[in-house]
């Protein structure tokens, strides 16, 4: 049966939550017969993807088009799109973005702080994922976040007020850990964290830097629990190789 908001909201305190990100058909496949929970089609799509150096130049169109290859390969994992920078800026906005990310696969839809915002797309019969600490689409300091008093208080009353919003579940990235166990603690909906220790209700990471495909940098954060972009290479390298030297195609790969 198919993932839905009631089954992860029931998951806070009882099952961690599984949520990996993907972003065409045959990783979302792969995901969902492995039994993640949450599938996500992150803008960070526009740096592990299309090569920008932000997820800022992630377009509607953009999210949308690997929604619909994520949501082709899903059977049972919960799909949530990203909504991409400026695509939420007024209610209006926000809710005709939403449909149409709906309207591509998407089960639910995620969006940075801006509570206000998330109670308009819930009252407008769309589910809400929240994020907050480190938010990329519109911070500039990529740190932790939260490591003082006064931007930790901050912290809080914004996930208060994003489960006041009618969120279902919250991104809690780059945080201290005391500080996500307390807001895990002190709210009544799931968190996920990403660099925010492991007292959060479930994990999520960016598929292609725990399959170690995206090797630019890698976060504090990250686990990597493979190395494809070697294995990558060393693959192309032999079929390059073989065809340069007329050993590949063999008779066993030709018609007759």
């Amino acid at each position: 049966m198919k993932i839905t908001v009631e089954k992860l909201k029931s998951m806070k305190g009882n099952e961690k939550i599984s949520m990996l990100t993907a972003y065409d058909y045959s990783s979302a496949k792969v995901e969902d017969e492995v039994g993640i929970d949450v599938v996500l089609i992150g803008d960070s799509l526009g740096m592990v993807i299309l090569g920008y150096d932000t997820t800022q130049k992630v377009t509607m169109q953009d999210i949308m088009r690997h929604t619909g290859a994520v949501s082709r390969g899903i059977k049972k994992a919960h799909i949530v799109a990203d909504m991409p920078y400026k695509s939420y800026d007024t209610e209006e906005d926000a809710i005709k973005n939403a449909k149409l990310l709906i309207e591509s696969g998407a089960d639910s839809v995620k969006n940075e702080k801006k509570p206000e915002i998330a109670k308009a797309l819930v009252q407008a019969g769309i589910d809400v994922m929240g994020h907050i600490g480190l938010t990329p689409q519109t911070i500039t300091d990529f740190k932790v976040q939260g490591k003082d008093q006064e931007t930790a208080d901050k912290i809080k009353e914004e996930a208060k007020a994003l489960e006041e919003a009618g969120c279902y579940a919250l991104i809690l990235e780059c945080v201290p850990r005391q500080l996500a166990k307390e807001i895990t603690e002190g709210i009544g909906i799931p968190t996920v964290g990403i660099g925010a220790g492991p007292d959060c209700d479930g994990q999520v990471l960016v598929v292609n830097d725990m399959l170690g495909l995206f090797t630019e940098f890698q976060p504090k954060f990250v686990k990597r629990y493979a190395n494809l972009s070697d294995e990558m290479k060393k693959a192309i390298k032999v079929y390059n190789k073989e065809i340069k030297e007329s050993k590949f195609p063999t008779d066993e790969q030709s018609f007759h």
